[in-house]
């Protein structure tokens, strides 16, 4: 949403302003805009394999979503893994198995739907806890593992908008090749009238002016957008992270989630007495 209100605000402050002393008409040079589309759409294959390409092109429906990790998606997180840590307490390792196993058919798991729907982060956390299931961990071992997964998730995360960000970075420069192409055909049209020169010039000068217009007003933000998307996805995994390390180094339930609640982000952390109330709620 506020990437759509962004375009209509660049292209109200570029045309708009425009259109008040020039001609809207003067800008419309198709053959310009095919030429540097072309040119991005080239230069973005050429640089990329299928893997990459599939990558940054599916991500692109995410910047017109509002992102998934809400208060309520981490309130869920907590309590999914109070309640396990709980039951692995109060039960042993060995009772959690088929929730590890089989979340989609655990009832545990069932019970918090906004973290069931995030698969990678399930897998994450299942992972771990069928490490603790299997035998006795080393706990420093175990997040140095936890860091490199983490890591190597990041990495593959940002390379939409790594993809994206160098797009951009092309297009001023595409610009000026249309530009360059243009200023070429008027130099061959020097016998034309000034009106039929000027006319061309300014047709030339539209690639430069579409470039950069697109490069910092309409691709930048899209990659701006999937970097901030990918840093708001790091942070369930570095949450579930905490919360297993510290029980994993004896800490009690509470004590462990209250771990993870301390890393969230301010503006989606619930209070200490909400997460408590919580809690509370769900046993």
């Amino acid at each position: 949403m506020f990437l759509l209100v962004g375009y209509v605000i660049i292209l109200a402050s570029s045309l708009g302003t425009y259109a008040v002393h020039g001609s809207l008409a003067a800008l419309w040079v198709p053959l310009e805009y095919i030429a540097i589309v072309g040119l991005l759409v080239g230069g973005f294959v050429a640089s990329n394999n299928p893997g990459s390409l599939k990558a940054a092109l599916g991500s692109v429906s995410s910047v017109f979503k509002n992102s998934p990790y809400t208060r309520a998606f981490y309130v869920e997180l907590l309590a999914l893994l109070f309640e396990i840590l709980t039951k692995v307490r109060k039960e042993g390792l060995m009772a959690i198995e088929q929730d590890v196993e089989n979340p989609e058919s655990s009832a545990i798991f069932g019970k918090y739907p906004l973290v069931l729907h995030d698969h990678h982060l399930v897998e994450f956390i299942t992972d771990y806890l069928r490490m603790m299931v299997s035998g006795s961990l080393n706990p420093v071992e175990i997040e140095g593992l936890m860091d490199q997964e983490i890591e190597t998730h990041h990495m593959e995360a940002h390379l939409p908008p790594h993809l994206f960000a160098k797009a951009a970075d092309s297009l001023p420069a595409f610009g000026i090749v249309v530009a360059v192409m243009g200023v070429v055909n008027v130099m061959g049209s020097v016998g034309e009238p000034p009106a039929v020169l000027g006319k061309m010039i300014g047709g030339a000068l539209v690639g430069t002016f579409l470039g950069i217009l697109l490069s910092y007003g309409f691709v930048s933000p899209i990659a701006a957008q999937l970097e901030l998307k990918v840093e708001d996805s790091s942070k369930p995994f570095q949450v579930a992270k905490v919360v297993l390390l510290a029980s994993m180094n004896g800490y009690p339930p509470p004590m462990a989630v209250e771990f993870g609640r301390k890393v969230l982000w301010s503006s989606v952390r619930p209070s200490f007495k909400e997460l408590e109330e919580e809690l509370r709620s769900r046993k």
